[in-house]
């Protein structure tokens, strides 16, 4: 294991403990196949299952697995009309497992989003009887501020870009604080404990995923 693999093993580790003092579950996996193998022990056969928009979840590979097994599942992307849409939320709502990636995690253990329409930071907050969070070390920050300072400058720029949106961030590479109707940051959630013990679930992978 290189010293970079250690390390953050050893950073996962904190984390872990500082979740579990805010009614989270924390996991760590070497690589995307365990992480993947994790979450869908987590997740029994016949549950409903939705997810938000998630680069890390796809690249690790959950999306394919969840789909070649006995799953029933909430994909928003089917709606072709506004009511459709509002159909396909209330039902996400009541899913049994909610799949979202984090924007950021820090070293004490606070979850650190920022969203544009809302659904995803909605479902991490309140509905969903379970969520499962799946982020790379590459998402640890030291405190809420590096956080949102990495959403700025990493994440909410690669968005853009990566959905066409017409931001100041998508032109520059930098957060320029705009009302655009594109803009992808309405609201930042920090999620500093779940109300509910174990309703939410991280499983930090020794990898870099998505943004």
């Amino acid at each position: 294991m290189s010293f970079v693999k250690q390390s953050n093993a050893n950073a996962a580790a904190t984390i872990i403990g500082k979740l579990q003092k805010r009614n989270m579950e924390g996991y760590f996996c070497e690589t995307s196949a365990e992480a993947v193998e994790k979450a869908l022990s987590l997740m029994p056969e016949g549950s409903v299952i939705s997810w938000g928009g998630s680069m890390s979840i796809n690249e690790c590979g959950l999306m394919n697995a969840i789909k070649e097994r006995n799953y029933t599942l909430i994909d928003r992307m089917t709606a072709q009309t506004p009511q459709e849409k509002r159909e396909i939320y209330a039902k996400t709502v009541m899913a049994d497992y909610y799949l979202m990636s984090t924007n950021a995690i820090t070293m004490d253990g606070e979850l650190v989003n920022i969203d544009g329409f809302c659904n995803r930071v909605a479902c991490l907050c309140a509905g969903p009887e379970h969520v499962i969070i799946i982020a790379g070390m590459n998402k640890v920050v030291k405190n809420v501020q590096s956080g949102i300072d990495r959403i700025q400058t990493k994440a909410a720029p690669s968005n853009t870009v990566r959905l066409g949106k017409n931001t100041p961030c998508a032109k520059t590479g930098m957060c320029g604080n705009c009302f655009s109707p594109d803009c992808i940051c309405s609201q930042t959630v920090i999620t500093r404990r779940s109300g509910i013990p174990g309703r939410i679930k991280v499983i930090l992978v020794n990898e870099d995923l998505g943004y």
